[in-house]
């Protein structure tokens, strides 16, 4: 957990380098086939085109042919210092300068970001819906909270906060459930 104003660097482009290069790893067919027990296939839609304007980066098959459609996220090793981080690094401004939205709250056509954490041996499948109810929940006390994480870039800066699994998934599970005014007498019911 971080304080507030604590701030960690990173390149962008070096990390871009990075995930896509881990697009070919074999963690992702075993992560699909625990996540999913219908698992039939997988494409992968990393050249330049429709899908990854889209976010999206691969899409699982199952048995029944439902296509669920996937943005990954590969977080590595710190380069410089070696650390391994254990939180999730969520964009909220993808171009700062600008104010243009990161995937973590601009309007996205994927199921799942399946974020995987190399080093660990572990791979996160947060549903982009209630991520974003989350998001839009807490995402304030998150930047004030937790540490922040940017990204320098050719002429712009990516910003992310780094949010703690637990804290994360409390609030995607709170987003899976809704109240509403209790009814004693429901017409009709047998």
């Amino acid at each position: 957990m971080g304080k507030p104003g604590d701030r960690v660097m990173h390149d962008f482009g070096e990390s871009l380098r990075f995930s896509h290069s881990a697009s070919d790893l074999p963690i992702w067919e075993e992560v699909y086939r625990q996540a999913f027990p219908s698992f039939s296939a997988m494409v992968d839609h990393r050249q330049d085109g429709e899908h990854q304007r889209a976010g999206i980066d691969r899409s699982v098959i199952l048995e029944n042919s439902k296509q669920i459609l996937i943005d990954e996220k590969v977080r590595g090793r710190n380069r410089i210092t070696g650390a391994v981080y254990d939180d999730i690094a969520l964009e909220y401004l993808s171009v700062a300068e600008k104010r243009v939205p990161g995937w973590v709250c601009k309007p996205l056509r994927a199921d799942y970001i399946a974020y995987a954490i190399a080093p660990l041996g572990k791979c996160y499948l947060l549903p982009v819906i209630q991520l974003q109810i989350a998001w839009y929940r807490c995402g304030d006390y998150w930047i004030e909270r937790f540490k922040r994480i940017e990204a320098k870039n050719n002429g712009y800066t990516t910003i992310s906060v780094g949010v703690p699994v637990k804290d994360l998934f409390r609030e995607i599970g709170g987003a899976l459930r809704v109240t509403f005014q209790p009814l004693e007498e429901i017409r009709g019911a047998a």
